[in-house]
């Protein structure tokens, strides 16, 4: 999905809710299967990195054009210093 598509089906869900077609809750599942959908048949020139370990690290999606540097991000949207060295959690990164 690229992200013209995915802004239109973003768009689509936010029109269905402010019509009352949809609720809360149900907008929130479409955009969120928008996002996901998005994320994981991303075609830039970057990967997609999911982080896996410990909350609240585990489960983190960033699109990154290397592993460390998707470490980095992963820290950074947890909200984690990276130079804490003992507040780091540890995890590991597999490609989406």
């Amino acid at each position: 999905m690229d992200r013209i598509s995915a802004l239109r089906n973003v768009e689509d869900a936010l029109r269905a809710f402010e019509n009352g077609e949809e609720d809360l809750s149900g907008t929130e599942r479409r955009v969120a299967a928008v996002l996901r959908t998005y994320a994981t048949e991303f075609d830039g020139e970057d990967d997609v990195f999911r982080a896996v370990g410990d909350p609240p690290i585990d489960g983190r999606v960033v699109v990154a054009p290397s592993e460390p540097a998707a470490r980095e991000r992963v820290l950074a949207v947890a909200g984690i210093d990276p130079t804490a060295d003992d507040d780091v959690p540890a995890f590991e990164l597999e490609r989406v």
